[in-house]
């Protein structure tokens, strides 16, 4: 009985601090702040590649993770892109669980080309005053495609591809209006006749939903429950804040190497990497360096639409230029590697978008300079390697001397100047000139070769 009496006593001190501990504790409700929703702003500013395809996806697959944002803002100034790349992009958010805010920002920025498709493409379309979208038509190699219904006086007809293809646009551009319930016919419109709106009229046209200045004031009018946009489309936006996301290393760095002027001389010091370590073997760092601008090269062009018709000059110039070094042909295989060159050059991006094209001006510096380090820097480390050997052991092998005496077996004889240790099987007489067959030691091995007097 003194012991349970003890016991409590002891206990008693316990409970009471931790009563008084739990009456002074806040509550969990009280230290909990509550967390600020973001909403992710992603940039489309420039020509729509592969890089700003990877960066856009990579970024809305991270907003996919847990918590998830209310929406994903997309600003867009873009000239058009690489049909590719888009269709990547519009994969991409046709298939997202969160809505896509797409906004034509800054003031004088362009939805143009594929930029128009990527709006359609989007829950909500929105533009600043003073930007357009629109001109949509498809482009192939030849330039832009004839409209399917030629103006007075146009006799041109568009192709069975061109036609193809321009009915494949139409097509997917209905398809998203429909989607998001916007207007269908301004839409088909902008494939076939390149027609293009301001925000104002895309705004009456129903081709956008709303107009705002800028991500923040588009936050703040599409936070308003009351906002009439697609049919069962709600954001709750109350509250939020933007989260602008800038591209990472690994985006900047796909932008580089697909920038096709950098592809391009990656490419070429590539192979002339490797070219000149097959003419003069050393360290192996002009192979080593070669080998990695050519893998490099490769990755960047899988990317972009290459063509291989170009491809295919470029190196069947290259190798003009080389036989060119090693059979003299009196400029026949020079100046037909550099045309191919050049020409496989600016045939090598197949689009029109000026902004995945090697550029001319790039161009003609590099076939210059391409002729000149094949002809006459690699043509002289080949002209050094066919040179007869005038040095060393190599050079003694076949070389001929003539007997100091009358000898067989161990004798003399003269070799360049000098006198040497001989050896014959044969009878050899004074002044009879041989030839060295080969060395052992100090020791020359000769043969006779003709008989002198």
């Amino acid at each position: 009985m003194l012991r349970i009496i003890f016991g409590i006593l002891l206990l008693c001190p316990l409970l009471l601090s931790g009563a008084t501990h739990s009456l002074n504790a806040p509550s969990v409700e009280a230290i909990a702040t509550p967390v600020a929703v973001q909403v992710p702003v992603l940039a489309i500013d420039g020509a729509i590649g592969p890089a700003v395809s990877d960066y856009l996806v990579r970024e809305i697959d991270r907003a996919h993770q847990q918590p998830l944002p209310p929406a994903i803002f997309i600003t867009i100034d873009t000239p058009g892109g690489l049909s590719s790349s888009l269709r990547d992009i519009n994969q991409r958010i046709l298939s997202s669980d969160i809505p896509i805010v797409c906004l034509v920002h800054p003031q004088g920025a362009r939805a143009a080309s594929a930029g128009t498709y990527i709006l359609y493409a989007c829950h909500v379309a929105a533009m600043a005053r003073a930007t357009t979208l629109g001109a949509a038509t498809p482009v192939m190699i030849g330039g832009p495609m004839p409209s399917p219904t030629p103006q007075k006086g146009d006799k041109s007809k568009p192709t069975a591809m061109e036609n193809k293809v321009l009915n494949d646009s139409v097509a997917y551009i209905r398809s998203l209006a429909q989607l998001r319930k916007r207007n269908q016919q301004w839409a088909e419109l902008a494939v076939t006749e390149a027609a293009t709106l301001t925000a104002i009229e895309a705004l009456e046209k129903n081709v956008i939903n709303i107009m705002a200045q800028s991500p923040e004031q588009l936050l703040t009018l599409l936070s308003d429950p009351q906002l009439p946009l697609v049919q069962g489309l709600k954001l709750q936006l109350s509250g939020a804040s933007l989260d602008y996301r800038q591209p990472d290393w690994r985006s900047q760095f796909i932008a580089t190497i697909t920038d096709p002027n950098i592809a391009y001389l990656l490419m070429l010091a590539g192979v002339y990497g490797l070219l000149l370590e097959f003419y003069s073997p050393g360290m192996g760092v002009a192979g080593v360096i070669g080998g990695i601008s050519l893998v490099i090269a490769m990755y960047a062009f899988q990317m972009l639409p290459l063509n291989y018709a170009g491809l295919g000059l470029i190196l069947l110039g290259i190798a003009f230029l080389v036989v060119e070094t090693m059979i003299p042909s009196f400029g026949v295989f020079g100046i037909g590697g550099i045309v191919a060159f050049v020409v496989g050059s600016i045939f090598l991006i197949d689009t029109q978008v000026q902004e995945f094209k090697v550029s001319l001006m790039l161009i003609m510096p590099i076939a210059l300079l391409s002729s000149a380090f094949i002809l006459f820097v690699l043509g002289y480390l080949w002209r050094s390697r066919e040179k007869q050997v005038v040095s060393g052991q190599e050079a003694i092998l076949g070389a001929s001397a003539y007997a100091t005496s009358d000898f067989s077996g161990m004798g003399k004889v003269i070799m360049g100047g000098e006198c040497w240790a001989a050896y014959s099987p044969e009878d050899l007489k004074k002044g009879q000139i041989v030839s060295i067959e080969a060395i052992e030691g100090l020791t020359l091995i000769v043969s006779s070769k003709n008989r002198g007097g």
